[in-house]
């Protein structure tokens, strides 16, 4: 699935729609170049979510992962300065990553094995606030996911 994006607030509203979309434990990978907007997706699905406008959604990049209680607990990871795959054994992040939440993974070509089931969200842009977002899911629970966003 494809679609784009004209501003920064469609990005967030497309996050927004997405985090309202989901009712089932997901892991999300989120990849795109540096200032893609990355982040602008996290903060809209994280309200989607339910959390709290009050509550600042920053991204992860030095700790790696930050927890927002929600409908679905959203763990918002960044692997941006992952230095070493032991990191997130440290974090705990199979727990997270595949347990009763939301996982929503920045830069998850950091990751050395991604055959576990996923929703993948690439990012390209087209230009200053243009973005092209494609949507693949790999595996059962994504791919019904994707069949719900298109209805």
């Amino acid at each position: 699935m494809q679609f784009e994006t004209c501003t920064e607030a469609e990005t967030q509203a497309f996050g927004f729609k997405l985090g309202r979309c989901l009712d089932t434990p997901l892991t999300i990978l989120l990849e795109g170049d540096l200032g893609v907007g990355k982040s602008v997706v996290a903060r809209g699905l994280a309200r989607g979510l339910g959390v709290p406008d009050e509550v600042p959604i920053t991204s992860p990049t030095f700790t790696l992962m930050n927890h927002y209680p929600a409908r679905l607990d959203l763990y918002h990871f960044d692997l941006y300065r992952l230095s070493d795959a032991e990191e997130l054994l440290e974090i705990g992040f199979d727990d997270f990553a595949h347990g009763r939440g939301l996982a929503l993974i920045e830069w998850p070509e950091r990751l050395d094995d991604r055959n576990f089931e996923h929703l993948l969200i690439s990012i390209e842009r087209l230009g200053k606030h243009r973005r092209r977002f494609t949507l693949r899911a790999q595996g059962l629970g994504p791919a019904a996911l994707l069949e719900k966003i298109a209805a």
